[in-house]
């Protein structure tokens, strides 16, 4: 049996470019070891998921077009972000001032990430993802955990959506953008935001969810298994940079509501990240020693950007995009195994 191929990508805003650069590398490559330019990310992964940026980047590569293949490239996806990331984190004047900086309400108008949204996912909707795929979200009105999946918008229109409003409810990031009301295609309302806040690394999400999919049925390939443990799954996940930044007791040890924001956020974001890839560690060193090195994770290092999630300056996009090819660089034997391993399982 071809073991089944895992695509987890974290979330972090504009650091989304991180992973867009090395998927772009990795695209490419199976573009050369495969003597085919047509071949994309999609084809060669089984399963994906994505929380916030990483969820709108696993969007964008399993749009179809109208003949039923991918729509848009890995080297497409990375063109947009790299393109469209200053519009969408422009904060006008008069937002500044009236949100006081992201105090009293949302940092950012929703305008631009809107259009954005409507003008690359269309009327695209979740059923016609081009292969399975998970992305979290969290519903606020019910206050439980929600879960974007393909396979479900297939089997019900009471749990299908359009891309857009998927990708939108994966961008509502807590004082960054405002909270999303969105309707299911059978006009079933959720009121959500970023899944970030419980599951910025996805990768559990997408063992969990794969080891319940008969991926023979789902893949129309027999040669796929159904309901796969560890030992069966290739998985690769890519974080959206290492966040360094300390805290101090001296600084925190006294500090309010106000001064804490910012620090929780990222220390939710970077702990679960971190929490996540150790247990998908753990798992896979109960395997086989066949298998036990099927798990990869990618954490870029960030060396010239700045790690805020929205510092979408013309500079600081330039200093994500060389900081995702100094990882590719840093990790070309890794990703060229990856390839490889790719192919193998196709």
């Amino acid at each position: 049996m071809k073991k089944i191929r895992i695509l987890s990508i974290d979330g972090g805003g504009i650091r989304g470019i991180l992973p867009g650069t090395i998927l772009t590398y990795l695209e490419d490559e199976l573009k050369k070891k495969t003597n085919n330019p047509h071949t994309s990310i999609s084809e060669y992964f089984d399963f994906f998921a994505g929380t916030s940026t990483g969820g709108i980047l696993t969007l964008i590569y399993l749009i179809p077009d109208e003949n039923g293949i991918n729509k848009y490239s890995a080297r497409d996806a990375l063109k947009i972000y790299l393109e469209k990331g200053e519009e969408i984190f422009n904060v006008p004047l008069r937002n500044k001032i009236e949100s006081l900086g992201g105090i009293i309400d949302e940092k950012y108008p929703e305008a631009a990430l809107e259009k954005n949204l409507e003008y690359y996912f269309n009327k695209s909707t979740l059923s016609e993802s081009l292969k399975p795929c998970l992305v979290p979200s969290y519903d606020i009105r019910n206050r439980r955990a929600h879960f974007f999946t393909s396979i479900e918008a297939k089997r019900s229109k009471l749990y299908d959506f359009y891309l857009k409003d998927v990708a939108r409810s994966a961008s509502a990031a807590p004082t960054y953008f405002e909270a999303t009301r969105i309707k299911s295609t059978y006009s079933t309302p959720y009121s959500l935001i970023d899944g970030g806040v419980f599951a910025n690394n996805p990768t559990l999400c997408a063992y969990a969810e794969a080891r319940n999919i008969a991926f023979s049925k789902e893949l129309k390939n027999p040669d796929k298994p159904d309901k796969p443990s560890a030992k069966d799954m290739l998985i690769f996940s890519i974080g959206t940079g290492d966040i360094k930044e300390p805290y101090t007791y001296e600084e925190y040890s006294d500090a309010g509501m106000l001064k804490w924001i910012k620090p929780l956020i990222d220390i939710m974001m970077s702990g679960n990240s971190e929490t996540v890839d150790y247990q998908l560690k753990k798992i896979y060193e109960t395997l086989q020693p066949g298998d036990s090195l099927d798990y990869h994770r990618i954490q870029p290092e960030l060396i010239h950007a700045d790690s805020a999630m929205d510092n979408a300056r013309r500079e600081n996009i330039l200093a994500l995009h060389e900081d995702g090819l100094n990882t590719v660089t840093e990790n070309k034997e890794e990703l060229d195994l990856i390839v490889d391993k790719l192919i193998r399982e196709h």
